[in-house]
């Protein structure tokens, strides 16, 4: 004797062995023998052949048609026995049985188990729905199949191309796109992103990374709309000075200038003016809405995107043959350069001259200021103002305690990049770095003498962070700095000048004590200036391994940082170099370069030699 049974949710044979009335002992087709519960026995027979048995039964099975099965089903709950016979006419055999039960049971929208050989027709509705169902499923697995028969050529599928962004930054898994190219990626070898690039879905390595930025940061593009710029502040009253500024020969955003008066004591004023558009932008304006959703600007290589619009930085920048307003802090020098009094203003500065990184540096050099030899125009101020920079670092407690280090620039033309090396802590450098140093903390200073809320950047504990205590920067050796000096470029400044000038014209502040507008300020900033910088860290990652590719190098010259890591020459640029021998840090080697990836922003580092130090 034979039994048809279920198990495990497919049907089996077998022939039994053993029958014990609740339980059989039956041996499978292929001699495995297994207990079988008397209850889950659908059909008992004798034919001999149980292979030729279960053919049979699905060849029966092939020909029933399930929609013709399910209009001749009952409504209501039915036997397979009882429906068999209604549909064969007669009593089922073995074969017809079974092979009936595997086409109920591979039916299921059409017939609903509901129980040992027991099923219900589906409702009208519920079957037309499903089966609705599953054409769209059918139809969608079509597609899904021509895309990955076109991507698995390198032809982007027209239909994924608005869907591109989502495909590269944020894709949804659920979709039939997503698992096209997810299948194509896996027979092609490649990941999506590489598939795409050899579909021709990405004609820009650089825009790709910035694309992946302005989705994130700029969902709504990087625009301002109509924005009405603010009219310059024009009744203030004209300082008497020629102030210039110092900046690198691509900055529009000229936050600050400097300027010098000699006094009839045989001191000096020393003035140190920052740009103020505080004075035109109105807190909850729509310019302030603007640059309280960008918080700050974000650079890149060769491009920028403004905190402000190009129309309000044309009001305020200090702009050579301009008066523009400006908060002014004059600090009063004895001829020995002690400072002997401080005055914050507002008023209108003169700019005489917008001075450039590139002729300066070649200019005021640590060979001319100790000959004496800076002649040419504001020459002598310059030397003055490095002097007392270098006073004003000593009372830091800072001075020759940096070590020397490379800053880069990079300039971008035609899609071709140069990378040009700036010595960090050059007479440059050092003066605009100290007296803005100054300037930050001298009006941190008076915030706190007024009783005026500000925010603060501190450190402690090598960890810097922004706050609304005034606390101490360690790593600078003041007692509080508030970022202040560059109020076009980082919310932070502008919102801090506000305070400022309040201050100044002892008026009442924007934001009191009682207000939490410092408090969103400065958590937001913390968040957006930090995702600035890493993605200003990645484009400058991308125009080095640029420059390699641009000016065909396969073999340079590295320094080794520790193990495995080194810092490529002449730009900044580190590597992971997995063949590099034991090698103290500091030590010179030679690197081949190899398989540059402008999209994975990494290449084929290999160790090819030492060099002598």
């Amino acid at each position: 004797m034979n039994v048809f049974y279920e198990e495990d949710g497919s049907f089996k044979v077998g022939t039994i062995l053993v029958d014990n009335n609740t339980s059989l002992q039956v041996e499978a087709v292929h001699g495995k023998r297994s207990k079988v519960k008397a209850n889950a026995v659908l059909l008992r027979f004798t034919a001999g052949d149980l292979t030729r048995f279960m053919d049979e039964a699905q060849a029966v099975a092939a020909s029933i048609d399930p929609d013709f099965l399910w209009e001749v089903a009952p409504p209501e709950e039915f036997d397979f026995l009882a429906l068999g016979r209604e549909y064969f006419g007669h009593e089922p055999s073995p074969q017809e049985g079974a092979g009936l039960l595997h086409r109920l049971h591979g039916s299921p929208m059409h017939f609903y188990k509901k129980g040992k050989g027991r099923y219900r027709a589906a409702p009208t509705e519920s079957l037309k729905a499903a089966l609705a169902s599953a054409e769209r499923k059918r139809q969608q697995a079509l597609i899904q199949a021509a895309h990955v028969e076109s991507l698995s050529r390198f032809e982007l599928p027209e239909a994924m191309r608005p869907l591109l962004g989502d495909l590269l930054y944020a894709p949804d898994k659920n979709t039939l796109e997503y698992k096209a190219l997810e299948t194509a990626s896996l027979q092609t070898g490649l990941t999506m992103v590489r598939l795409l690039d050899r579909c021709g879905a990405i004609p820009s390595s650089r825009q790709y990374h910035v694309d992946r930025f302005l989705r994130e940061h700029f969902p709504h593009g990087t625009g301002f709309g109509d924005i009405v710029p603010p009219d310059i502040v024009d009744d203030l009253p004209l300082a008497d000075v020629e102030a210039f500024s110092i900046d690198d020969v691509t900055t529009t955003e000229i936050d600050d200038a400097l300027s010098v008066v000699p006094l009839a004591s045989g001191g000096w004023r020393v003035g140190i003016h920052i740009a103020a558009p505080a004075l035109g932008i109105a807190p909850d304006s729509p310019i302030d809405h603007a640059a309280a959703r960008r918080l700050s600007t974000v650079y890149m290589p060769g491009d920028k995107i403004t905190m402000l619009p190009d129309s309000v930085i044309d009001r305020f920048t200090l702009l050579e043959g301009a008066a523009r307003p400006a908060v002014s802090l004059y600090v009063i020098l004895d001829p020995d350069l002690t400072p002997a009094g401080y005055e914050t203003r507002v008023e209108r500065v003169p700019i005489a001259a917008n001075l450039r990184h590139d002729e300066l540096d070649a200019r005021l050099t640590d060979e001319a200021l100790a000959s004496g030899t800076l002649d040419f125009r504001f020459g002598r101020e310059l030397e003055l103002l490095h002097r007392f920079a270098r006073r004003m670092e000593v009372a830091r407690g800072k001075a020759e305690t940096t070590p020397e280090r490379q800053d880069y620039n990079f300039y971008v033309e035609d899609d071709r990049v140069r990378i040009v090396e700036r010595r960090r802590g050059s007479p440059v450098d050092k003066l605009v770095a100290e007296m803005m140093i100054f300037a930050n903390a001298e009006w941190g200073k008076q915030l706190v003498e007024y009783g005026v809320p500000g925010i603060y950047r501190v450190q402690g504990g090598g960890k810097v962070r922004m706050s609304l205590v005034a606390s101490p920067h360690e790593g600078l050796g003041v007692s509080q700095y508030a970022w202040s000096s560059s109020p076009l470029r980082r919310y932070v400044d502008l919102v801090n000048q506000r305070q400022i000038i309040a201050a100044a014209q002892n008026a009442p502040a924007p934001y009191d004590e009682h207000s939490d507008m410092l408090a969103v300020v400065m958590r937001d900033f913390e968040v957006a200036y930090d995702a600035y910088a890493e993605f200003q860290r990645i484009m400058e990652r991308y125009w080095c391994l640029r420059w390699l590719l641009q000016e065909n190098i396969s073999r340079t010259v590295g320094v080794v940082i520790r193990e495995s890591l080194v810092r490529i020459e002449r730009m900044p640029l580190l590597a992971r170099v997995p063949s590099l021998p034991d090698c103290a840090p500091g030590a010179r080697v030679e690197i081949d370069v190899s398989d540059v990836d402008l999209l994975g922003l990494d290449a084929d580092f290999r160790f090819a030699g030492r060099l002598p130090l």
